[in-house]
């Protein structure tokens, strides 16, 4: 439940928005506009407004409506749908959203790049992906989101696979991109189903330490654990976008730029609006 305080501060968001709650603000505009695609110098002169086609991504993914179900003030449903594909082969929603995370991290006295993450993932349905598989613990048809937070929720990076492939497995995955991307990580957190021998070989060949954070065994109903609980929030924030109640993509590039889409607005609008 919000407080007062935080339900005043979100309709005073709001009402600087066009026409949605997820449109850019003039504040979140200024600070993402520098990042879109410089216009041709020779042929035709562009006609796009990039403002619109982000709201009109941002829409989607909040509404989790269909591409045809696009309202028409944002314009044809195809030309927003041509300009996406084109700004996720660019990887622009991912660079949103890192560069939106740094900023995020200095305004609360943080250095830029984290030091230490947590590690988790979590089986979707995904009813019209190309291939799927079976989480048998969770009984769950789909794909599944590996992701690794660092130790405040923010997104640091996302693995799709399908559901069948171990969390064990993810995790060496989930390794290997974030010693890339974020090269100053070095201990992660993570739960028991990481503990496995070849995952943390892997980490100790690419200087990783995981601390394996167990339930205790005298516990009764639910526990809040620490260190966990924050990445299970970030999962709580990923599907109030309700594209990502289920992953409806085919694609597993689409289903990780919708993700993007989702966590990067909530960056920008904590850094334009702190």
């Amino acid at each position: 439940m919000w407080t007062p305080a935080q339900r005043g501060r979100m309709a005073g968001i709001t009402r600087k928005t066009k026409r949605y709650p997820s449109d850019l603000t003039d504040e979140e505009w200024e600070r993402i506009a520098p990042l879109m695609p410089p216009a041709n110098r020779r042929g035709r002169k562009r006609t796009t407004d990039f403002r619109e086609i982000i709201n009109a991504l941002r829409y989607l993914v909040r509404s989790g409506c269909g591409w045809e179900m696009l309202p028409v003030h944002f314009g044809p449903w195809q030309t927003v749908y041509w300009w996406f594909r084109r700004l996720m082969r660019r990887f622009l929603f991912q660079t949103i959203h890192d560069v939106c995370l740094m900023l995020d991290r200095e305004a609360a006295g943080r250095e830029t790049s984290p030091s230490g993450g947590v590690i988790d993932s979590q089986s979707i349905k995904a009813p019209h992906a190309k291939t799927r598989g079976y989480d048998a613990g969770k009984k769950i048809v789909g794909r599944k989101r590996h992701i690794a937070v660092d130790t405040d929720g923010r997104l640091l990076l996302v693995q799709l696979t399908t559901a069948d492939i171990s969390d064990s497995a993810g995790g060496q995955m989930i390794l290997d991109a974030i010693r890339k991307r974020w090269p100053w990580v070095k201990h992660l957190f993570a739960d028991g189903a990481y503990d496995r021998l070849q995952l943390m070989d892997k980490a100790t060949f690419l200087d990783f330490t995981v601390e394996i954070i167990r339930r205790s065994e005298t516990a009764k109903g639910f526990e809040i654990l620490p260190r966990r609980w924050v990445v299970e929030r970030t999962f709580g924030w990923m599907i109030r976008w309700r594209r990502l109640v289920k992953d409806y993509e085919q694609r597993i590039d689409v289903a990780e730029a919708m993700i993007h889409i989702a966590m990067g607005c909530l960056m920008l609008r904590r850094n334009a609006h702190p």
